[in-house]
């Protein structure tokens, strides 16, 4: 963890911290339900309370942290419910994304997306899951770009936090990697060919399998999480 320490330059110092935090949340080395205490992360990070508190209230706007009260802050933990309504909000950006990228992007922004899941692919072989969440931004970076729709691209970024720690769970499963680059393959392919409808219909069925990987297993995760003071009732019993 002594790596998180971040470094003074012109940057801003805030806007270190942040990303410092949300790349560990990112990569796991706080995981969701963790509680963040205060006095170790502003001595990991060699930096004030104050500044601390400041970076933990942006990070609670963007969905990755939330601060219970009594408690203080905690990685955010979603229910199934909770990400349902993410992905639903997502499958109707990223499918106007795919339809004003078909419409609006240029020939280099085109070739930029290609690039982007050329490398998305040689990332998926590899095992590192940070990486495989570096390409896949980059890869909605790309999209983005060429949609050339400020808002659109505003909205998805405020969605973005809670998006990559559901895509952290998803990507995780056995088979999911194959599918997700059969998916993101289709969307690339469909606007090769120029085809709004179909860039558009791709990239809403990435969005819903995910969503659909994802709700199973929360619901699995639910019901273990449920049932596990019972049994340990029953077998205080005996």
């Amino acid at each position: 963890m002594t790596n998180l320490r971040v470094i003074r330059s012109m940057v801003s110092l805030k806007k270190q911290v942040v990303e410092s935090l949300r790349a560990a949340i990112f990569e796991g080395r706080f995981k969701p339900g963790d509680r963040l205490v205060e006095r170790e992360i502003c001595e990991l990070l060699d930096v004030s309370r104050t500044l601390l508190r400041e970076a933990l209230s942006q990070l609670e706007a963007e969905g990755i942290i939330r601060i219970i009260p009594h408690r203080g802050p905690i990685v955010a933990v979603y229910t199934v419910e909770e990400a349902r309504a993410i992905y639903e909000l997502r499958a109707a950006l990223e499918e106007m994304a795919g339809r004003l990228f078909v419409e609006r992007a240029t020939d280099k922004e085109r070739k930029d997306l290609e690039v982007a899941f050329a490398e998305l692919k040689l990332a998926y072989k590899g095992r590192q899951q940070r990486n495989r969440l570096a390409v896949k931004s980059s890869f909605y970076a790309a999209l983005c770009a060429g949609a050339h729709n400020p808002v659109l691209v505003e909205m998805l970024r405020l969605i973005h936090g809670r998006v990559t720690m559901l895509r952290a769970k998803t990507l995780a499963q056995p088979g999911r990697l194959s599918l997700s680059v059969a998916e993101l393959k289709d969307i690339v392919q469909a606007i090769k060919r120029r085809d709004a409808d179909a860039a558009a219909a791709a990239c809403r069925r990435h969005v819903m399998n995910a969503s659909a990987v994802a709700s199973s297993l929360m619901s699995d995760e639910e019901s273990e999480a449920s049932a596990t003071p019972k049994r340990s009732r029953a077998a205080q019993g005996r």
